[in-house]
């Protein structure tokens, strides 16, 4: 093991951004058992991938992310990435002996990421970490709500309800940009933000959904392309192209206990902007937790007299609560960065004990056995489709 872990971030973009916050303030707040290095960003295109390298910290910079991997003084790979690239790119590092970390979905199909599982089981013979980028899992808040479950404060599950809540495609002219093509992303809401309400849902419940049931719908089918070489920022087109994913994704689950769960993902509810939420109903009480209002977590105490029941407002910025002792005195609020500075600690730390950082790329396989499973369901009249073998 050597003293420093040096990085090396294949994409970049807003992901690349998070990412690159979370690798250059963990190390001033957390006490980490190896130190990150920043080493090299990876890009398309050069005077792109210089910019950001600049903007954000990163030492060099290329454009030959095959090379970077081969080289002896990498010991990551950060790969932010469209999700058409990520199995290639991690099981490559991995077979070369690098530690990764992959942004979610694992993967754009079940196939790609079984070939991934794989790779990482066989990796960890060699001592070999991976890890999925889940990083809602990493907001006090969040985390602090599977402890109060995996305690028993609300007793027997008994329902949840799931949702993330977007509307930035409401317009219908807003550009045909990678998220909105298959071959690209894989999926729309249901894979880019679906996704994350599967994960947390069955992090907080220690449950995993066994199976679904659900619809998926376009709202709008064709948009405004690109300008040539324009980036996701140019100037839209007068031409129009297809767009291939879903827009929203409605469906239920039942999780390994037999309890029901309800999901929603949409980029088209008016007026939300980044409203992942979740409330779990219990035999003894209730936790209900916004990502608009992420230092907050509600609880519901069942056993209480009458008299003292309805939700409590718990502002999780304790020393206590997880993860935030190393930041600011109580009552100072973090925000949505903080979560990936979290990643780090958790994943260099995982790294320096030898241990497999959760959750790992069989957690984020399961995961895309969800999403595929709703496709299917909604594909065939919303059938029940199982996801665990």
């Amino acid at each position: 093991m050597t003293e420093t872990l040096r990085i090396a971030m294949i994409g970049h973009g807003f992901m690349g951004a998070a990412h690159s916050q979370g690798w250059r303030v963990a190390p001033r707040f957390f006490d980490l058992p190896i130190e990150p290095e920043m080493t090299v960003l990876v890009g398309r295109n050069t005077e792109a991938a210089e910019a950001a390298a600049r903007k954000w910290g990163w030492r060099e910079t290329s454009t030959d992310w095959r090379e970077v991997i081969a080289r002896d003084d990498i010991d990551v790979v950060d790969i932010v990435t469209p999700g058409d690239t990520h199995a290639e790119i991690a099981i490559a590092a991995l077979e070369a002996g690098k530690h990764v970390l992959c942004e979610k979905p694992l993967a754009n199909t079940v196939a790609e990421a079984e070939l991934m599982a794989a790779a990482a089981e066989r990796a960890a013979e060699r001592g070999i970490r991976s890890m999925v980028g889940f990083t809602y899992r990493r907001v006090p808040a969040t985390t602090f709500a599977r402890d109060l479950v995996a305690s028993g404060r609300i007793g027997e599950i008994r329902q949840v309800r799931a949702e993330y809540l977007q509307d930035w495609l409401m317009d219908a002219d807003a550009p045909l940009t990678w998220r909105m093509q298959k071959e690209r992303a894989g999926s729309g809401a249901l894979g880019d933000i679906g996704a994350h309400a599967v994960d947390l849902t069955e992090y907080i419940t220690g449950q995993r959904v066994t199976t679904v049931s659900g619809i998926i719908e376009t709202i709008v089918g064709e948009r405004p392309l690109l300008g040539e070489g324009s980036g996701l920022s140019g100037t839209a087109t007068s031409e129009r192209g297809k767009v291939t994913v879903d827009d929203i994704a409605l469906f239920t689950g039942r999780l390994e206990s037999g309890a029901l769960a309800s999901f929603e993902a949409t980029r088209f509810r008016t007026g939300r902007k980044n409203a992942l939420r979740i409330e779990i109903s219990g035999s003894q009480g209730a936790l209900a937790f916004d990502l608009e209002r992420l230092n907050e977590l509600e609880f519901y105490d069942a056993t209480l007299p009458v008299t003292g029941l309805g939700f409590q407002r718990i502002l999780v910025t304790e020393s206590d609560h997880p993860y935030v002792g190393p930041w600011w005195p109580t009552g100072h609020m973090l925000g949505y960065e903080h979560g990936f500075s979290h990643q780090v600690f958790d994943f260099v730390t995982a790294i320096g004990e030898g241990t497999q950082p959760l959750p790992s790329f069989e957690d984020g396989l399961h995961v895309q056995r969800v999403l595929e499973a709703v496709e299917r369901s909604s594909g065939s009249g919303s059938a029940w489709i199982p996801t665990i073998d």
